[in-house]
């Protein structure tokens, strides 16, 4: 396989190119058919004037013109810089002008592009609207949009050190980074999902995460790297008609993140439908409770299921769990994928099996720092490895298991109490359908434990029960001071729970 993106999916599409790459709603695109969109955007941006390494800001929803203006801003050796769909104006317009972008491109039905692209023109941004159609006449409407036609011509090729994207990511602290990833960065983690997975071309993939997060990202690329066969999906408003769609479109594969499969579970008997086609399930985006990766396998068992862990500042994925060791390795998130060195570190030493200390990773998927950031870059990258802040340890199988992020954990006291833990344990309980611990402020200890709790419908739960059944499961120090009942959990768009808000 080649060293970039744009150089994969390019061999892909000569070998395969009438087979189906993308299909959204009522459009179906060819690989061929998507080459030839890729292709128009390169002369667009060369005829508009974009200039070579100019970063390029992407409004658009998961469709075929926005995989079509990714890759294209790629292939033309520019900067693709994916906007979260779902975020207002005001946020987006910072992030353009962090990322000093030259074009903002944008959906015309995307309710935020008339209020972002009025302040981007006005902080002289140049502007290029699209409107996606979803008929046979989609790429002929793209062709218009762009003021040029594509060809069968191979696509330019690049340097994997150059840079390709930027994608904006949200801590724990609520402020944005631009992490820069190379062409390298983006093939070296496609590659090494597709060896882990096993995709083919015969596999056919579900997606409903978005692709201006590094997860849905991932998908994307692994899936046209692979030759295989994407649906894109950009409501999940309703869990039943995305199992339908399983079922009636011979679905292989299906990713989620934690809330994903708690919503399917919550919302959809799974034996109700017919799903021999689906060959595997992944999960990333945070940690998923025991009880529910449990339970999803029990409901799915001839399903494989793959635990990961990633980071955006790897590109995407750190580690994963093989299926068979789901059940002898239950809670944790596996090994180093294909390529990736991983290592539990404290105070610049490697800790042995059992000793917790901070996880760390090299590799050639690790980020190249954040765009403009100097000081927090030198934070992250250090030695030679990437510190992701995340807490962990590994056992003498060399099977690794995530104890919380540095930042979440609650500090009762004297004692280090993590979030994870007490979800654990509260997921356990029956009508339980979300749980998330975070620490709130206590002028005593410093800080003491909170727990906010979505039920399942007709479920009966009361602050005492769930106390309760803390105090036969934990320390004392570990169990909730509150508790408290929502309907909805504050989410990021990519569906991580916004811990901090609930703090």
């Amino acid at each position: 396989m080649s060293g970039s993106i744009v150089q994969g999916f390019d061999q892909i599409a000569s070998q395969r190119p009438s087979a189906t790459a993308l299909r959204w709603r009522a459009t179906r695109w060819s690989f061929l058919e998507l080459r030839r969109a890729i292709a128009a955007v390169v002369k667009s941006l060369d005829r508009i004037g974009c200039e070579p390494g100019a970063s390029v800001a992407l409004l658009v929803r998961n469709s075929p013109q926005y995989v079509a203006l990714y890759y294209g801003v790629l292939a033309a050796g520019r900067v693709a810089v994916p906007l979260n769909a779902q975020e207002r104006s005001s946020v987006l317009l910072r992030q353009i002008e962090h990322c000093q972008a030259r074009l903002l491109i944008g959906s015309t039905d995307h309710p935020e592009w008339p209020a972002l692209s009025t302040a981007a023109a006005e902080a002289g941004v140049r502007l290029l609207a699209i409107s996606p159609r979803e008929d046979d006449t989609a790429l002929e409407q793209f062709e218009r949009d762009l003021g040029a036609e594509g060809d069968d011509a191979e696509l330019p090729v690049r340097n994997t050190a150059d840079l390709a994207s930027i994608i904006y990511t949200s801590g724990t602290t609520g402020r944005p980074k631009g992490v820069m990833l190379s062409h390298g960065n983006l093939a070296a983690n496609a590659n090494a999902i597709i060896r882990y997975l096993a995709l083919t071309p015969a596999d056919r993939g579900l997606c409903v995460l978005p692709f201006h997060f590094s997860y849905g990202n991932s998908v994307l690329h692994s899936h046209l790297l692979a030759g295989a066969e994407l649906v894109l999906e950009d409501n999940f408003a309703y869990p039943h008609l995305t199992v339908q769609r399983i079922q009636d479109e011979g679905i292989t594969g299906f990713p989620g993140v934690p809330s994903t499969f708690a919503l399917l579970l919550a919302r959809c008997n799974l034996g109700d439908y017919q799903l021999g086609s689906l060959r595997y399930l992944t999960q990333a985006g945070g940690s998923m409770p025991r009880p529910l990766i449990e339970r999803l396998h029990a409901e799915l068992p001839r399903v494989k299921l793959f635990i990961m862990y990633g980071q955006t500042e790897a590109t995407a994925r750190l580690t994963y769990l093989p299926p068979d060791k789901l059940e002898s390795k239950m809670g944790s998130v596996g090994m180093a994928v294909p390529g990736i060195e991983i290592d539990v570190r404290f105070d610049g030493r490697s800790q042995p099996p059992g000793e917790i200390g901070e996880i760390c990773a090299r590799g050639p998927s690790i980020m190249l720092g954040y765009w403009n950031d100097e000081r927090a870059t030198a934070e992250v990258l250090r030695d030679g490895w990437l510190h992701t802040g995340d807490l962990g340890h590994r056992d003498d199988d060399g099977f690794f298991y995530i104890d919380g992020r540095s930042v979440d954990m609650i500090k009762v006291g004297a004692f280090r109490v993590s979030p994870q833990e007490i979800e654990e344990v509260i997921a356990g309980i029956a009508g339980v359908e979300e749980v998330c611990a975070a620490g709130m402020t206590d002028e005593l200890l410093g800080q003491a434990v909170k727990v906010t709790i979505v039920r399942r419908e007709g479920a009966e739960l009361d602050e005492r029960a769930i106390k309760a059944h803390c105090r036969q499961h934990l320390a004392a120090y570990k169990v909730p001071k509150q508790v408290e009942f929502v309907s909805v959990m504050p989410r990021t768009s990519s569906g991580k729970i916004q811990r901090f808000k609930l703090a």
